[in-house]
C-alpha cells in the first residue's frame, strides 16, 4: 500500500558546502540519502514530495560538520499481510517462484501455487504450466498474488505470497 507521510532526516554537511547554495545542497543531499531506501517502520521511500522545514544547523564539536534536521513529506510503499498486489515474475524453479512488486521481492512456494500448474524445467524458458497448456507462467509475466507474510530485514522488506485464492494468478 502507498502512503503519503511526514518524515524527518538528519543531513550532515561538510563546511565546504557553506555559501549561497547551502539550502539547495541540503535538499539535494536529502533526496540522495532518502529516496530508494527502506525502513522497517515505514517501508520503502519512493519519492520525497515536499520539504516542510530545514532546521537550524548544529555544529558538531571538534569536527566542523553541521547537522541539519529536515522535515519532509514522502510517498512510501509498505506491504501488509493479506494485501493483493500485481507483481512481475523474475525467477522460476522447482521450489517456487520469485516476483517483484516495485522494490519488494516476494517468494511464492510451489505449495502456494495451484496444483494444476506444474513446473516444466525442459521448456525454454522454464515455466509453470497447466496440464491443458492454456496457462503458462514464465519470467517477465505479470501475476496477481496475495501476501501471506512479510519479514523486515536491515536491508529491506521481503514477502511470502500465494496464488491459492480466487482471482489470483496470471494476468492476461
Amino acid at each position: 500500500m502507498f502512503y503519503h507521510i511526514a518524515l524527518e532526516h538528519d543531513v550532515l554537511l561538510h563546511p565546504r558546502y557553506f555559501g549561497p547554495q547551502l539550502l539547495d545542497t541540503v535538499k539535494q543531499k536529502l533526496y540522495r540519502e532518502v529516496e530508494g531506501t527502506c525502513t522497517g517502520k515505514y517501508g520503502f521511500v519512493i519519492a520525497v514530495t515536499h520539504i516542510d522545514n530545514i532546521g537550524c544547523g548544529l555544529i558538531l564539536p571538534g569536527q566542523g560538520f553541521v547537522v541539519y534536521t529536515v522535515k519532509y513529506k514522502a510517498i512510501v510503499f509498505r506491504p501488509f499481510k493479506g494485501e493483493v498486489l500485481e507483481a512481475v515474475v523474475t525467477q522460476l524453479n522447482k521450489v517456487g517462484m520469485f516476483a517483484e512488486i516495485g522494490p519488494l521481492s516476494c517468494f511464492i512456494s510451489h505449495h502456494s501455487i495451484p496444483s494444476e500448474l506444474q513446473f516444466c524445467p525442459n521448456t525454454s524458458p522454464p515455466c509453470y504450466k497447466s496440464k491443458e497448456e492454456n496457462i503458462a507462467i514464465q519470467p517477465e509475466d505479470t501475476i496477481r498474488l496475495k501476501i501471506v507474510g512479510t519479514r523486515v530485514d536491515a536491508s529491506g522488506i521481503f514477502a511470502i505470497g500465494t496464488l491459492m485464492d480466487d482471482y489470483l494468478g496470471l494476468i492476461h
